[in-house]
């Protein structure tokens, strides 16, 4: 089964320019469903990496984050355990 995928002008071209240095480099030519195929086989072997690479913000944080987020903390003299936290989370 072959199924249709819309990619921008911008993707297009530079598959087509893997397509193009594959068959310079290698001799062989590959149609883009067997190039896009293999990429999508190469993604799925290294997902997390994948999926990290949607993530908006970077673990671990800098230094800088780290100081940053040491200042905002306050005491507030009220002692929390985890029951607490399960009450105020969950209710």
């Amino acid at each position: 089964m072959t199924t249709a995928v819309k990619v921008d002008d911008d993707s297009k071209s530079r598959l087509e320019e893997l397509q193009a240095e594959i068959r310079l480099e290698t001799g062989t030519n590959v149609t883009q469903q067997e190039l896009l195929s293999r990429l999508i086989d190469d993604a799925y072997s290294s997902r997390e990496d994948v999926i990290d690479s949607f993530r908006t913000t970077t673990v671990p944080l800098t230094d800088d984050e780290k100081a940053a987020m040491r200042e905002g903390r306050f005491s507030s003299g009220v002692e929390t355990d985890e029951e607490d936290i399960d009450e105020i989370l969950y209710g």
